[in-house]
């Protein structure tokens, strides 16, 4: 039983990425029928950011009162009702009023389902589930793709999400009872679980627990980091080091595949490492990768350390999140998440904007150096981190 709700929370997690890249995959189709400009999209996408933030903070309260298993039935449940909402959309103002729920949804999901299974199962297990992640992000543009290649409109694609997530919702409701007979058993490495014994911490008393202003900054400088290379890495390739557009496009997609099989592969290496030895090799992973892109040479090179670079990012994030109730204590440990998620979500929105201001009013050549900077204020906050939270 125990393995058949982690088929249903890895499940979940594909569920959780599918729709992450349906906004830009359509967006050039979109943008046009809603006679608006193509920046637009930054506007849903941010106030898709603001309700993950919201929902990731108020993920400790609703937990704590629901339970992981119904918080995530709700969330999915929001986020396919937003989804179908935006398959009915046909004015640019219906799209951010459906992103509205789609946030909400989405953060909800994500820090409460992380915590579950940080405090219920070991850390291979957290890196497989960020890998489904990664597969539900590759396999949303590609049902986007099929509808529009078929003949239909963006509209079926968002469609086709909506009604596989409806489906999961359904799975999710029929699985409830599951989540209630793991929630009475011993999870490994975690034995006293007191989930139940404290009150939901507000955020100033979560900000003065030792670490946690640690923990919340390497959670920041990490999507950061991913955001920012996911986000430029195709213009430096192309404005900086000569590389064709349809070359540096193809390594820019490189750099998202190689998080998710470095995930899958990270997963065997985590029956042997300890959360922090994995943490550590990922960002040494990542300078490697900045340092390699550095170098004068063939194009080959620069593009070799890009792929670098998303195969030291496939550590980091599922192992901080995995150690956070060694660090803190279970009884703390969705609080800790839920602002780990928050601000997570602020890097992801802030630092790409300001570097394409430095590209854009001092040289876009700033970018490894900017992503370097990026990690050794991350590398220096782990280890403030771990030494904070000692025992």
């Amino acid at each position: 039983m125990i393995h058949l709700l982690l088929t249903i929370i890895y499940l979940a997690f594909i569920s959780l990425g599918l729709p992450d890249a349906l906004l830009g995959s359509a967006w050039p189709t979109m943008y046009s029928e809603f006679d608006v400009p193509v920046s637009y999209a930054g506007i849903i996408s941010m106030i898709i950011a603001l309700g993950t933030i919201i929902s990731s903070l108020q993920s400790d309260r609703l937990t704590r009162k629901l339970g992981t298993g119904k918080v995530t039935a709700i969330s999915v449940a929001m986020t396919a009702i937003a989804l179908l909402g935006f398959s009915s959309s046909h004015a640019f103002w219906m799209l951010c009023v459906w992103a509205v729920p789609y946030g909400l949804g989405a953060g909800s999901v994500d820090a409460a389902l992380n915590n579950y299974v940080a405090l219920h199962y070991e850390s291979h297990h957290m890196s497989w589930l960020h890998c489904m992640w990664g597969v539900g992000a590759t396999v949303g543009p590609y049902i986007m793709g099929f509808a529009l290649s078929g003949g239909k409109t963006w509209n079926t694609g968002y469609l086709y999400i909506g009604v596989l997530q409806i489906v999961l919702t359904a799975i999710l409701v029929f699985s409830l009872p599951l989540w209630k007979e793991r929630k009475t058993s011993e999870s490994p490495g975690n034995t006293n679980e007191n989930t139940t014994l404290e009150k939901p911490l507000r955020l100033p008393q979560i900000i003065k627990i030792p670490g946690a202003k640690e923990v919340m900054l390497c959670f920041f400088c990490y999507c950061a980091i991913e955001q920012t290379a996911g986000l430029w890495a195709s213009s430096y390739l192309t404005l900086f080091k000569g590389v064709s557009a349809e070359t540096a496009a193809r390594f820019a997609g490189m750099f998202f595949i190689g998080i998710t099989v470095g995930r899958a592969i990270n997963g065997f290496i985590a029956m042997k490492l300890q959360d922090s030895q994995m943490i550590r090799l990922g960002q040494s992973i990542i300078a490697i990768g900045v340092i390699v892109m550095l170098l004068p040479g063939p194009h080959i090179i620069s593009l070799a350390g890009l792929i670098l670079i998303g195969l030291g990012c496939a550590p980091v994030y599922p192992c901080i999140i995995h150690s956070t109730p060694a660090h803190f204590g279970a009884g703390r440990s969705q609080a800790l998440i839920g602002v780990q998620m928050a601000s997570a979500y602020v890097g992801t929105c802030l630092m790409p904007p300001i570097f394409g201001l430095i590209a854009n009013h001092i040289s876009i050549a700033l970018f490894p150096v900017y992503i370097m900077a990026l990690l050794i204020l991350m590398v220096i906050m782990h280890e403030l981190l771990s030494k904070k939270t000692a025992h």
